[in-house]
């Protein structure tokens, strides 16, 4: 098996139109986590708090300087993710199209380098 990251994208604020819709996202998603679970694809998940609260240490000449994030100017951001373990690249699409729905967002599929 491979461990794949299933990212969770979006602009950076939150995605819902009202608190109802949150919770009704947050209540699929939580399904969706336990259904990975009972399917033993599950390795671990996570929601990230929003960009702008983001740290990032570089490198520049040898020397590491602190600065505030998020790392890349970007519209979208990465606000939550899952590892699971697939046979393969379509069984991971397949449980991404599951998250996509259950998150009600766009969720980018990679796998791990050297494993599996």
């Amino acid at each position: 098996m491979t461990q794949y990251l299933l990212s969770v994208h979006n602009d950076g604020t939150s995605p819902y139109a009202s608190e109802e819709d949150m919770q009704r996202a947050f209540a699929a998603t939580g399904a969706f986590n336990e259904e990975l679970r009972a399917a033993g694809m599950w390795v671990f998940a996570g929601g990230l708090e929003f960009p702008d609260s983001a740290k990032v240490v570089r490198r520049r000449d040898g020397a590491l300087e602190r600065t505030d994030g998020p790392y890349l100017e970007s519209k979208e951001h990465i606000g939550g993710f899952w590892i699971i373990e697939a046979a393969d690249m379509d069984e991971a699409l397949a449980w991404a199209e599951r998250g996509a729905t259950a998150c009600e967002g766009d969720v980018e599929v990679r796998a791990f380098q050297g494993l599996g």
